[in-house]
């Protein structure tokens, strides 16, 4: 062992030295390491201690020589090596020779045995090393290629049969023919004959080359299951497949894959299944062979709300042109007919399994999870209903910038979903369409109410800016919570903005509003800059000191500064343009200077050093520049704030000019801490309104609320009333299961049209038909109004229902 230890110890060094005449550095790291490792054994065989043969590094080629060849014969290997395989190194000569083996093939057949051959390199620029490859070199080079990956495949098999041993040695024959092919690209023969032999024959065998099958017969727990017959037919099956697989595994001894395989809780989503609950079958693993479980595929909804926008993705490889809406309306047809049709032989799914749960009913995501998949989501809709606008309104570049960004969201969805943090950083801003704060110009009430009108939503609109000025602070912060809080209060405004606008476009009375008194948490923030920006802003100087000499309104004057960062040597300098003829200059100049905030000079030059100012007069042709006095900018309280505004005294020495330097200096957020704040502000709220039934002509005498004589102001359809019913019982439902507060303008809504609905009933039954006739004629102005409305917004291009009348 000591001996093979010492002549493979030698190989290594040999190699190492020519790979490092060759330049190869990679090859000259690993022979490095190997004889680093022969060092190390070598040192334990002579301290007596067993060295395993499988820690011994392989037989390396030594390359190509300068002065004699190598000739590299392994010592006769021990008894306890007989049954380890060795890789083998081909003969590289000129003349191919038959393989002599020295030794009988082990006893067991399927096990490789192979066994060292001499390797011979020849002399760099020696005749008999050929130049180029000859045409049976390529056949070679095949030859090589095909029982290396043989050897790589049996190696795979071995391991997922469980024979790790195999495996490796497999693997290491495998990696032993990589000088094999190197010699080959450097154009030296090869002697094919001794390669070692396919993994599943003995070295002795001369029949071809055998090549593994890569397509087994499949095995009965590959086969493809039988059609279900229900959803819990196909629960049941996956439950059985996976119980099979826990099976096999416990047979081979495999406890690992046998506990993973039994951790599949199919039965808990058969246990809910059959109880009539709710089954999230997407979040359920599938067997392999088996197809998706119907009714785990998405909505149909949201596959048709994504796929009309979706079409805006192929604009980017056309032209925009006439043919544009053509393609987004084929598009919409084909995503409206995205729902797969069910399979013969498989029933429908039952409404009982939903294709997602709602991720407000998801009891996996914690308080914070579910903030960031709520605004994660509520961004997408904005930029959605954004890229839909944009569509509509012909900007065919906005719509893609919107889909764009609407796509990038649905990662980061995902990872909400499952419960993993989001960088909430890297979401983009909500999209603002500024048409939104437009009042209808064509309708106008009286100057005392538009004027009114303007009043609010010039408020309204000042309050979202707040809202969503705020949230992009916050967001940039990482901090949800304050994020999601505005997010609320921004769409808050934008309902109010809306009852504002129907009452406006209807010709109604100023709706009623008051204020209330809403506490603002501000963190202070310069999100436009980087964390490693300081922006220095010399604004102005006051009262310079004229020279002897001098009038104020002859001086010419710039401000120089320095701030010792990185160090002293390296200190960052700039200075301002000259302004003339003034001794109260204003420079309004900026500069950026960079800062490393981890770095650990940075708090010694900001707590001790600042920034150094001169204010210079500029000299002229024949006089040189003149300081008139000097400031200095203390930074300290950057660790607290990001941003200092300073007016220092002008010095001249440190006698006091009279002079006055106005600077500010600002970071993106403060070194040490948030810089936070708050405000109590007095918040716009607007009042719940009742619009009206119908824009419908008065009666020229209104008749009193009698059964005999009724006003048809107070006659509403009832299917309209009970369509708005159903909706508001929904919106009710909805904060119900999410577990929210239902706003009170939501329940008064709901309240109102049960009155009007139960008034409606009672004076159609008791009214007679005097009641009745009126009621037919109200119905007949409902028609023309609908159809009017409907007519107009679409030619607007305005698709949301516009509040009707009832």
């Amino acid at each position: 062992m000591e001996g093979t230890l010492t002549e493979r110890l030698a190989m290594y060094k040999e190699a190492l030295s020519n790979s490092k005449q060759a330049g190869e550095g990679t090859k000259a790291r690993r022979y490095e390491r190997g004889v680093k490792t022969l060092e190390d054994l070598l040192r334990s065989v002579q301290k007596g201690k067993s060295v395993s043969p499988d820690e011994i590094p392989p037989p390396v080629a030594v390359g190509k020589s300068k002065d004699i060849p190598i000739a590299i014969t392994p010592a006769a290997p021990l008894p306890d090596e007989l049954h380890q395989p060795q890789p083998i190194i081909p003969e590289l000569k000129e003349p191919p020779q038959a393989p002599a083996p020295t030794r009988p093939p082990p006893a067991v057949p399927n096990k490789p045995q192979t066994l060292l051959k001499p390797l011979s390199l020849p002399v760099a620029g020696s005749p008999t090393a050929p130049t180029s490859p000859s045409p049976g070199s390529d056949e070679c080079r095949t030859r090589v290629l095909e029982r290396q990956k043989e050897y790589k495949l049996a190696a795979v098999q071995s391991k997922q049969q469980g024979d790790l041993e195999m495996a490796g040695k497999y693997l290491r024959i495998a990696k032993s023919l990589d000088p094999v092919l190197s010699a080959l690209d450097s154009g030296q023969a090869v002697d094919t004959n001794s390669l070692p032999p396919p993994p599943d024959k003995p070295p002795g065998s001369k029949s071809p080359v055998a090549q593994i099958p890569l397509n087994s017969a499949p095995s009965p727990a590959s086969e493809p299951p039988p059609p279900p017959r229900d959803t819990l037919d196909a629960l049941q099956q996956r439950m059985e497949r996976y119980r099979s697989a826990a099976e096999q595994a416990k047979g081979k001894g495999d406890d690992r894959k046998a506990r993973m395989h039994e951790r599949i809780q199919y039965q808990d989503a058969i246990r809910s299944h059959k109880a009539g609950k709710q089954v999230n079958l997407a979040e359920l693993p599938v067997p392999p062979g088996f197809p998706p479980i119907q009714g785990s595929e998405p909505a149909a909804q949201e596959q048709s709300i994504v796929g009309v926008l979706e079409t805006a993705m192929k604009l980017a490889n056309q032209q925009e042109g006439d043919g544009g809406d053509d393609d987004v309306e084929e598009g919409e047809k084909s995503a409206n007919s995205q729902k797969p049709a069910p399979r013969t032989g498989q029933a429908l799914q039952p409404p009982q399994a939903p294709a997602k749960v709602s991720p407000s009913k998801s009891p996996k995501i914690s308080g914070k999870a579910q903030q960031q998949l709520q605004f994660l989501e509520g961004r997408r809709k904005q930029l959605l209903s954004a890229a839909l606008r944009s569509k509509q309104q012909r900007d065919l570049e906005g719509a893609k910038i919107f889909l764009r960004q609407a796509k990038g969201l649905e990662p980061m969805i995902e990872a909400a979903r499952g419960g993993l943090p989001v960088d909430i950083t890297k979401v983009p801003a909500a999209p603002v369409n500024e048409s939104d704060f437009n009042l209808d110009q064509h309708k106008r009430g009286g100057g005392h109410n538009t004027e009114k009108y303007q009043q609010l939503m010039e408020k309204l609109k000042e309050q979202h800016e707040m809202c969503m000025s705020h949230s992009k602070q916050f967001t940039h912060l990482g901090n949800i919570t304050e994020t999601a809080k505005y997010e609320k209060l921004a769409e808050e405004c934008m309902k109010y903005i809306d009852l504002v606008k129907q009452a406006h476009s209807r010709g109604l009375p100023v709706p009623g509003y008051h204020y209330e008194e809403r506490t603002i948490n501000i963190v202070r923030i310069f999100p436009e800059l980087s964390s490693s920006d300081l922006v220095l802003i010399v604004n102005k100087a006051v009262n310079l000191p004229a020279p002897s000499g001098t009038s104020p309104h002859e001086m010419d004057t710039l401000v120089r500064f320095e701030f010792a960062y990185p160090s002293l040597e390296e200190a960052q300098k700039d200075k301002t343009n000259v302004i003339k003829s003034s001794n109260s200059p204003v420079f309004k100049e900026k500069f950026t200077l960079q800062i490393n905030r981890n770095h650990r000079g940075l708090k010694r030059a900001i707590q001790a050093k600042g920034i150094k100012f001169e204010i210079i007069q500029k000299g002229s042709l024949f006089k040189s520049d003149r300081l008139l006095g000097t400031s200095h900018l203390k930074l300290e309280s950057l660790e607290t704030n990001c941003e200092v505004r300073d007016i220092m005294e002008v010095m001249d020495g440190r006698r006091p000019t009279g002079g006055k330097l106005e600077v500010i200096a600002r970071i993106r957020e403060p070194l040490t801490s948030q810089q936070l704040s708050s405000s109590t502000e007095k918040w716009l709220v607007i009042d719940p309104i009742t619009l009206p039934p119908v824009s419908a002509p008065k009666p020229k005498q209104p008749a009193p609320m009698a059964p005999g004589n009724i006003s048809s102001q107070s006659l509403h359809c009832l299917s309209v009333l009970s369509y708005e019913k159903e909706k508001l019982e929904k919106k009710i439902h909805i904060y119900k299961q999410q577990q929210r507060a239902i706003p009170d303008d939501l329940i008064a809504q709901l309240h109102d049209v049960t009155r009007r609905s139960q008034q409606q009933i009672q004076l159609l039954r008791q009214g007679g038909p005097s009641v009745r006739a009126e009621y037919v004629r109200q119905l007949d102005r409902y028609l023309q109004f609908y159809g009017d409305s409907a007519r107009r917004l679409g030619q607007e291009g305005n698709r949301v229902r516009e509040s009707g009348p009832g």
